[in-house]
C-alpha cells in the first residue's frame, strides 16, 4: 500500500502563505463560484471550470509550494478561505507514492498541475452473508494528466489516487471545508478487502 499522507498540523496553526499573482486570481475566482451557495455536485463541476485555465502555468506555485517528500506525498496548505467555505491545496506526489483508499469529508475538486495521477474509484458493498464483511469494489480506473479536472461530493467519493508516472506529480485540490481545521480532507480511511 502507498504511504499516507504526512501528519497534519496543529488545527489553527496554518499561516496563509503569500501566493503568487496567478494564485491569488484563481482563489478569488473560486471564492466567486463557491459564494453562489449552489448544492455540493454543481458547485465542484464549476470550481473546474475555475481551475482548468490555471493548471500547467508556470507562475502559478512557488518552488516552496512545489516541494516534494522522499518518504511520502506532501500536502502544501494554499488557502483556507476565512469562513470556512473552501480550501486549495497542492499535493506533490514522487513517482510511487499515493494513498491509501479513503473517503472525504465535503466535495472535492482535482485538477492536474504536472505530470499525471493514476485513480482507482470504489463503491462500497454491504456486509454479505455467511462472513458478514463489507468489501470495496472498483468501478472505474482514471488516468489523470496535466491540464485534467475532476470533481466528486459524497457520497460516492471512496477511491484512492498514485504518482504512477516516472516524474514528480502534481496536484491542485478545492476542498469545500476548511483545511487549517480540520488539518485533512480524508474522512475515513477504507482497509476492507478490495480490488486491487
Amino acid at each position: 500500500m502507498p504511504p499516507a499522507a504526512s501528519a497534519p498540523s496543529p488545527p489553527g496553526a496554518f499561516t496563509a502563505p503569500r501566493p503568487t499573482a496567478r494564485l491569488a486570481a484563481l482563489i478569488a475566482d473560486i471564492r466567486g463560484t463557491v459564494g453562489r451557495g449552489l448544492p455540493p455536485d454543481p458547485t465542484a463541476h464549476l470550481v473546474g471550470e475555475c481551475l482548468a485555465p490555471h493548471l500547467g502555468a508556470p507562475d502559478l506555485l512557488t518552488p516552496e509550494q512545489r516541494a516534494s517528500d522522499p518518504a511520502r506525498y506532501r500536502q502544501h496548505l494554499l488557502h483556507a478561505e476565512h469562513d470556512g467555505s473552501f480550501s486549495l491545496v497542492a499535493l506533490v506526489w514522487l513517482p510511487g507514492q499515493g494513498t491509501s483508499v479513503h473517503d472525504h469529508i465535503a466535495w472535492c475538486t482535482t485538477g492536474v498541475h504536472q505530470g499525471r495521477e493514476r485513480e482507482r474509484r470504489y463503491r462500497l458493498l454491504p456486509a454479505a452473508v455467511p462472513d458478514g464483511t463489507a468489501r470495496l469494489v472498483a468501478t472505474a480506473d482514471v488516468l489523470n494528466a496535466t491540464g485534467e479536472v475532476c470533481g466528486f461530493a459524497p457520497p460516492g467519493d471512496i477511491h484512492r489516487v498514485w504518482n504512477d508516472g516516472p516524474g514528480t506529480a502534481i496536484s491542485l485540490h478545492v476542498y469545500g471545508a476548511d483545511l487549517s481545521r480540520f488539518g485533512t480532507s480524508v474522512r475515513r480511511v477504507y482497509p476492507l478487502p478490495a480490488d486491487r
